[in-house]
């Protein structure tokens, strides 16, 4: 606790809490406001008010650290980009090649929609919405979607330049058909959708991709796919059967033996 002393006069503070140290009166704690009138020395001001203000001690302000946040980080709920809005229970995005080619292989006789989009294509996002109540009015039809930016070198060895794009498979008989479409021409995906919606019993197995594209895809080097010819492939699994051996000479002439009794028993 300080002390406020004043040599030579007297002390009339506010607060009563006062001491003598030395003949001089001081008071244990600041006041506010004192009082001094001082006899000894001679001034204008014969008698005045000491202020003393009040020292209040703020609330430190919390201590920030500035620090780089990483990429894709967030506060809160995760914002979805546009193309995860409004998606349906048979739409999904494909993750990688090899995964197209399964999802095609493994479709049995479902009509698939493989949709090619970029997330900075305009028309792409136009369209969106639209495609996914013609997935939720479908709900038997499977919509797969291509990744532009994620996938362009698997786009560019299955010969995709333009966006939007859409390609149709079915079956035993593989891509039904392929085309670009907007808003302005969304009747194009409404007849083909209508066309090749209906069931169909396919008599073979499913086709999914050409064997020239999955040869194109397998060239492509900066792609971990790998694929093999199916004339290769039926070599190395089919079993080598040996050639039929000769007949024995011992059983060919004891047949032409009994073919000559059986003529002359005729006679």
């Amino acid at each position: 606790m300080a002390e406020v002393c004043v040599k030579g006069g007297f002390v009339l503070p506010s607060s009563r809490n006062l001491s003598r140290k030395g003949g001089v009166l001081c008071s244990l704690s600041p006041p506010s406001t004192i009082e001094i009138k001082d006899r000894s020395h001679k001034s204008d001001f014969s008698e005045g008010r000491l202020v003393f203000p009040v020292r209040r001690i703020r609330p430190l302000k919390p201590f920030v650290v500035s620090s780089p946040v990483p990429k894709g980080f967030t506060i809160g709920p995760k914002t979805m980009k546009w193309w995860e809005q409004g998606l349906q229970p048979n739409m999904r995005e494909i993750e990688s090649t090899q995964d197209l080619v399964d999802s095609l292989r493994n479709a049995g006789d479902k009509l698939v929609v493989v949709d090619f989009f970029s997330p900075s294509c305009p028309g792409c996002k136009t369209l969106h919405p639209k495609i996914c109540k013609f997935a939720e009015a479908n709900p038997d039809v499977l919509f797969l979607q291509v990744n532009y930016e994620k996938h362009k070198s698997m786009c560019y060895s299955l010969h995709v330049h333009v966006l939007p794009f859409f390609w149709f498979f079915r079956g035993a008989q593989g891509r039904l058909c392929g085309f670009s479409c907007t808003t302005q021409t969304i009747k194009k995906f409404k007849d083909a959708l209508a066309k090749h919606t209906p069931e169909r019993c396919s008599l073979g197995p499913t086709k999914g991709l050409d064997e020239s594209v999955l040869l194109a895809l397998a060239a492509n080097k900066e792609l971990n796919f790998s694929y093999t010819k199916k004339e290769e492939a039926e070599k190395e699994v089919s079993p080598s059967i040996p050639p039929l051996a000769p007949l024995s000479p011992v059983l060919a002439s004891g047949s032409m033996e009994k073919g000559k009794e059986l003529v002359s028993t005729e006679r």
